[in-house]
């Protein structure tokens, strides 16, 4: 059976390698739509694809963009006559303190992390609701599960996917809409080419956590589309991070914030007192 699939941000990092992965298992029995804000770097994964024989295409889609939704959309009902599955990849990075962090950054990565994936939903869902079945992979983080300081935009909006999946999850399933949300830690990725701050510190820091990541976004693809496979509503795919949620189900609250403030102790250092940025 064919498997029709829509990932946004699919152009580069894990969105490109979870196109490569479904490519791997599917080549023959999977069709992919690659929606990017990057025409060369889209239709470039787009060339990878149709090599390991994948029908693919792209389609220049700002998720900000109602129009251009709607256009990938229209395309994909043109071109296949229904969705199967759509992976909600696209993001950007923020760090900062509260006090560092404008209100037009926090705007900023709330349009595109959360309110972002709700449009390209809001577009999709009337496809799955008339074939009667869809699948909604949302890649959240698990920075919305278990936040570090100094990252508050980021860590709250990842946080609002979080409940917006949990939501979504409970509101379709009786329409046979299925919901996976996906938390995965730091991994080497293009994520910091989008990252935002005022904090020349956080930036070094952000840096430094990517580089030193132990996992490839290849990796981190073949776990979401192992677990995606059983549909499992939430999907962890680090190992540290899996402990650090266990942790924070478990423990007491007092406990589980004593042991991230030694944990996280060290962030401290690295942004300078100052002045709140202008809103």
């Amino acid at each position: 059976m064919t498997t029709r699939l829509l990932i946004t941000g699919g152009a580069t990092g894990l969105g490109k390698a979870l196109a490569m992965t479904w490519a791997k298992h599917n080549a023959r029995q999977v069709k992919i739509c690659i929606a990017d804000i990057h025409q060369t770097r889209g239709e470039e994964t787009v060339t990878q694809l149709t090599a390991l024989g994948v029908d693919a295409f792209f389609s220049l889609c700002d998720i900000t963009n109602n129009e251009q939704i709607d256009a990938t959309v229209s395309l994909i009902k043109q071109q296949w006559q229904g969705l199967d599955v759509v992976i909600n990849n696209a993001g950007v990075a923020t760090g900062g303190s509260l006090l560092g962090e404008s209100i037009s950054q926090w705007q900023w990565v709330l349009d595109i992390n959360l309110l972002g994936m709700v449009r390209v939903s809001q577009a999709v869902l009337p496809i799955f609701k008339q074939q009667q079945h869809g699948y909604f992979i949302n890649i959240a983080s698990q920075a919305g599960l278990t936040p570090i300081p100094f990252m508050n935009s980021y860590n709250a909006v990842k946080a609002a996917v979080i409940a917006l999946s949990e939501t979504m999850k409970l509101e379709l399933v009786h329409d046979n809409i299925d919901v996976s949300v996906v938390c995965p830690s730091f991994f080497k990725t293009h994520l910091d080419e989008s990252m935002r701050t005022s904090e020349p510190a956080m930036e070094k820091m952000m840096n430094r956590a990517f580089d030193k990541a132990d996992i490839s976004a290849e990796q981190v693809a073949e776990r979401i589309y192992q677990q995606a496979q059983q549909r499992t509503f939430l999907i962890l795919t680090h190992k540290l991070g899996k402990k650090a949620y266990l942790m924070k189900k478990l423990l007491p609250s007092k406990m589980y914030i004593n042991s991230m403030l030694k944990r996280t102790k060290g962030t401290k250092r690295l942004v300078t007192p100052s002045k709140a940025v202008e809103k």
